[in-house]
């Protein structure tokens, strides 16, 4: 089995606006799908969802926001029924921790971030893996890390501590 890469990571959310903004105008993404309910109208094998494409057709269905070359963010609103956020802190419950990205020059990207007016969670520091990073939040909370290779990055060289 070969994989070629991580396609997308998919989060849902009840700020689309927010998020999409987050993504697109302030990390420079771009919109590359933006498929709403009334696909779903004619779908006799998936009932709920065209239940919704009768009754609000325009209703977004999911957002594919572009990060990199076919790499996305793929964001969906929230549906009727999900649990809000709880108090847990990150990395305080099991399941989704971050995703990273990574850049040609981290110290220029945190500059650009912050001039779109990203607040960066923390400063410029190098891993354990000899690998550059900062790390950001967007506006649901999820974390994700900006990473730069080094010469010396396990990722790139491998590591394994025996």
């Amino acid at each position: 089995m070969k994989f070629n890469d991580v396609m997308h990571i998919a989060f849902y959310t009840d700020k689309m606006d927010e998020m999409m903004a987050f993504y697109t105008q302030k990390l420079g993404g771009k919109v590359q799908v933006l498929t709403r309910y009334k696909v779903y109208a004619s779908r006799d094998d998936r009932p709920a969802m065209q239940k919704i494409a009768l009754e609000d057709p325009q209703r977004i269905f999911n957002v594919y926001i572009e990060l990199a070359p076919n790499q996305f963010i793929e964001l969906f609103p929230r549906m009727e029924g999900q649990l809000d956020r709880d108090d847990t802190p990150w990395n305080g419950r099991l399941g989704y921790s971050h995703f990273a990205l990574t850049v040609d020059d981290i110290f220029a990207t945190r500059e650009e971030m912050i001039a779109a007016g990203i607040t960066p969670d923390t400063e410029i520091s190098k891993g354990p893996s000899e690998t550059y990073q900062f790390w950001v939040s967007d506006p649901d909370g999820n974390k994700f890390e900006v990473m730069q290779f080094t010469e010396k990055s396990y990722q790139v060289n491998g590591h394994i501590d025996e």
